[in-house]
Formats: structure tokens, sequence, C-alpha cells
């Protein structure tokens, strides 16, 4: 519980730690930036890490001359393409294990069914869309990998959606995040692209939702 308080509240004034995190460590932020995207993409233990609103922040402070910004592009590009890839080779040696078991210590089956419906729907692309929502964005290889999709297709949408995904927030980040009106609310700014970036999710609950419901009146 204290660590989600804390990540939440890393998020939330993303801005500022990263601020105190170039400071202390000066071009290693670069690594710390790397670990971060790679872990959040590729391991499906961690798909809380901040993604959209750090992305978006790094490009504000690149824009401000705290970092290169053609150097973290390359790198979050690098870590998100990676990432997908060796989300990818795990779900395709150890998934079908991991899809097969009611419970799971470390992740909810539940956000596999989540995503393997959004498959169902919208196809490889997925590899894509997924890019642009939370948690989704972690189990979409994974996914991929369980469904034995082939990699040079797989490859294609994850470099298209890496460097997509990257290249949106950066630049959203570098042209906007410095104007004085987004940096005297930030965190509302922050807030903002979270819930924009969750919607898709919870339209789609709705849906299923509401269809469940129709479908049981129905029977009654």
């Amino acid at each position: 519980m204290d660590f989600v308080a804390w990540l939440v509240g890393f998020i939330m004034h993303i801005d500022r730690h990263l601020i105190n995190i170039i400071h202390q460590y000066g071009a290693l932020t670069y690594l710390f930036m790397f670990v971060i995207v790679f872990c959040e993409t590729g391991l499906v233990v961690t798909p809380l890490l901040p993604g959209d609103s750090m992305v978006f922040a790094l490009g504000a402070l690149a824009a401000g001359g705290k970092l290169d910004l053609v150097w973290i592009a390359g790198v979050l590009i690098a870590a998100a393409v990676l990432g997908d890839t060796a989300n990818y080779h795990i779900g395709k040696y150890v998934g079908p294990k991991v899809f097969n078991q009611h419970r799971n210590r470390f992740f909810k089956k539940e956000h596999l069914l989540k995503t393997h419906a959004f498959y169902e729907k919208h196809g490889g692309v997925t590899i894509i869309i997924a890019r642009f929502i939370p948690i989704i964005r972690t189990f979409a290889p994974f996914v991929a990998g369980i469904g034995a999709m082939r990699y040079g297709r797989f490859l294609l949408y994850n470099i298209t959606g890496g460097v997509l995904w990257v290249t949106l927030f950066i630049t959203g980040g570098y042209f906007f995040g410095n104007l004085p009106m987004v940096k005297r609310n930030f965190t509302l700014v922050i807030m903002a692209i979270i819930v924009i970036s969750v919607m898709p999710v919870v339209m789609e609950g709705y849906r299923s939702w509401k269809s469940g419901r129709k479908n049981l009146q129905m029977k009654l």
C-alpha cells in the first residue's frame, strides 16, 4: 500500500521528481528512463510504472534544456521496442502455463483476458493501439507471444507502435509542456493524460458489462 501511494505521488508530480533525478544522476538519467520504459512494456509484473505521463514530462524537460531531445527519444524508442520484444518471447515460452492458471500471485488474470478480448476485436494492430493504453500496453505483447503471432509481423507492429507512441508524447511535451499555463497546472495535465489513456479500457469494460446485463435480462 505504501508503494502504491508513493507511486501515485511520483506520477502526479513526475516533473519535479525527474528534475531531482537529473540533478542527482546527470547522464545516468537516460539509463534510468530506459529501464523504467523497458520494464513497463517488457514485464507483465510491472504494468503500473509510469508511461505516457513520464514520456510527456521528459519532452518538456528536453525543451527546457535539461535533456537532449534526440537522445531521450532514441533511448525511449529503443526501450519500448526491446521491452515489447522481451515480453513477446516471455509470453511465447511461459505464457500458456500462466494463462491456464486460475490464480497468479504476480498479476491478475483478468488483465490477460481483457487484452485477449482486445485482440479478438482489433487483431494484430492491437500492438500499435495498445501502446497508447496503460496496462493493455504491458499485456499486449505477452498475449501476442501466447498466441504465437508470427514474429516478423509482430516486430513490424512493435516498431511502428513504439516510434509513434514515443514521438507523439515526447513532442507533445516538448512543444506544450513549457507553456506557462501548462507549467502552472502540470499535475492536472498529467491527470488528464492518464484519464484519456484509460478511457478506452473503461468504455470497453462498460460495453461488456452492458452486453452481459442485456443477455442476462433476455435469459430471464
